[in-house]
């Protein structure tokens, strides 16, 4: 946000906004996810797709301290809803397209307290859920200026789940540590392939791996 405050983030043809934006809308995110009460350790879930809501959770909600847990929603529903169970979720980000699966859930999510609800079109479809807030509205309340507390590089950050085994997903926890080595990894293998360009600020990144599967491949954390 300081080098670059002007570089674009773009989502479809609906949000196009720059770093310095993104840096307050992430500040922003995380106060209004601690005046909900998020803890350290706590773990809030996305189900999203590939978003500049996405991406602002990538660092707002590690950043508080607590886990987020990026859930594959083309998981059939019960493995689904085995995952956000087993993720113990407190608070989870809904984009009104789920909807109709996670009211499917009933009372069978034991942990998850709140909802907020995340729509492209500003609509707030009737739901059964609890929605405690629009997410847009709850940035608005929110403070530009937040500051995050500090904690343990080995702090827990984020949660995803493997697919293509035997028996149920396997939850994956990635430390804050393992993400910034994980991303200075990829930057080496950038430069050793013979396209350092790939991480200058000239490069336009258009993921293709979806966001709720290994980090988007770290390609998210390196490209911010």
């Amino acid at each position: 946000s300081v080098r670059t405050p002007n570089k674009e983030i773009v989502y479809r043809d609906l949000v196009r906004f720059g770093y310095r934006t993104l840096f307050e809308r992430i500040n922003r995110l995380g106060s209004s996810l601690d005046k909900l009460g998020v803890k350290q350790g706590d773990t809030v879930a996305v189900v999203d797709y590939d978003s500049h809501r996405y991406l602002e959770s990538y660092f707002a909600i590690p950043m508080l301290g607590a886990v987020l847990h990026t859930v594959n929603w083309r998981l059939p529903p019960e493995q689904m809803l085995y995952t956000m169970n087993h993720a113990e979720d407190k608070i989870v980000l809904v984009h009104s397209d789920f909807l109709p699966v996670l009211e499917s859930f009933g009372d069978k999510l034991t942990t998850v307290e709140k909802f907020i609800l995340l729509t492209d079109d500003n609509k707030k479809p009737a739901t059964k859920l609890n929605i405690e807030a629009e997410y847009e509205e709850m940035l608005r309340a929110g403070s530009s200026s937040y500051d995050f507390p500090d904690f343990d590089e080995d702090t827990r950050a984020t949660l995803f789940y493997t697919t293509g085994t035997t028996g149920d997903p396997k939850g994956v926890y990635f430390t804050h540590r393992q993400i910034v080595l994980h991303t200075v990894g990829i930057a080496l293998l950038g430069a050793g392939q013979n396209y350092p360009r790939f991480v200058t600020p000239d490069e336009v990144y258009m993921p293709l791996t979806p966001m709720f599967h290994s980090h988007a491949w770290g390609t998210p954390y390196l490209s911010t």
